[in-house]
Parts: structure tokens; sequence; C-alpha cells
């Protein structure tokens, strides 16, 4: 099974999301827009995993002692860069906190021999990927000149930056992610407090 551990987002945010997505979407026809009930601030991506593997990551999960996260969500921008852009996002500002919890899945994870995150943790919401591509970063060294989003940033430039608003992250959950033609599927297997 495909794993991936992320926060949620309040349905407030997420309903303000879909609006700005309504009015963008036809900007970038070619993008693959991520639908609104599958967004989420991801902090660890597992990968593939046996079941027998899945009680041990959750009993690992479940030991993590971590505050509650106040975020912001706004803004927008571009991976891997505005001039090559392969995958649309809106920003997450937070404190120290997200970056932390961050850190400390990925280093209790690595204690069950799941590789550690070869980047930085950027936080972010996924909004659209470009036509022909993951958006991984494993994927974009080798992807050419992206156009999906070119006709997309031009109107961007001309609107106000989106402010969809601030929420308090109180737990984080274990995902499960089931591919298919139509888009993943994403569905929690375990949910995990914060204090």
């Amino acid at each position: 099974m495909r794993l991936f551990v992320a926060l949620d987002i309040d349905d407030s945010i997420r309903a303000r999301i879909t609006r700005f997505l309504d009015g963008v979407r036809g900007f970038a026809p070619g993008a693959r827009w991520v639908r609104p009930e599958s967004l989420h601030v991801t902090l660890k991506f597992i990968g593939q995993q046996s079941e027998d593997k899945l009680e041990k990551i959750r009993r690992a999960l479940e030991s993590i002692v971590a505050n509650t996260i106040e975020m912001n969500i706004r803004g927008y921008g571009f991976f891997p860069s505005p001039g090559r852009p392969r995958l649309f996002w809106t920003g997450i500002e937070s404190g120290a906190e997200l970056a932390s919890l961050a850190t400390t899945i990925d280093e209790k994870l690595a204690e069950l021999d799941i590789p550690k995150e070869e980047h930085i943790f950027s936080p972010h919401l996924t909004l659209a990927r470009g036509a022909g591509n993951s958006g991984s970063p494993r994927k974009q060294k080798s992807a050419g000149k992206q156009h999906s989003f070119q006709h997309l940033q031009e109107k961007l430039a001309a609107l106000p930056r989106p402010e969809f608003g601030t929420m308090t992250a109180r737990e984080f959950f274990l995902y499960q992610s089931q591919l298919s033609p139509g888009g993943s599927k994403y569905t929690k297997l375990a949910a995990f407090a914060l204090r």
C-alpha cells in the first residue's frame, strides 16, 4: 500500500480554495487540477509499504508528541521555479512547529528503514500539476520545459495575492493513496492528536 502522512485543512479554507480554483482553472486547461476534497499538507511521503509494516508505522507516529499548529494559507507559487513551472501551489505560513513536526516524523520513520527526505520541507498545498508529469521532485530533473501554466501566470500577475484563511491543525493523519485514471484517492487510516 502507498502511504503518506499529512495535515487536513479546514472546510472553510477548502471552500475558499475551491472558489479560487473555479476562477483560474480555465487559464491552464492542460494542467491536472487537484480535486478540492483531496487537498492536504504533506508532511512525509512514505511510499509503497507492505501491510505487515503498517502497524509499526502507526505505532511510530502515535509516539510523537507535538503541539497544535497555526497556519495561514495564502499566495501561490510554482515548483521548481516560475520560469520552469511544473507544479502550482498555494503557500502555508506557519511557525517553527510545522517544520519541526515534519522533521520528527521523518526521523521516527527512518528508524523503520523508511528513507529520509532528500529535500528541505516546504509547506504548501498542491493545486495543479503540469500536463504530462507528476510534479514529483524526483521526476523534475529530467522533465523538459513545461508551458501548461504560462497563461495562468500571466493572469495571476494581474490579480491580488489570494488569502484563504488561518486555521489550527489539531491532528495529523496517516493516509493511503490509491492511484486511478481519475486521480488519486486518499483514505485516512489513522489520526494522531496534536497537543
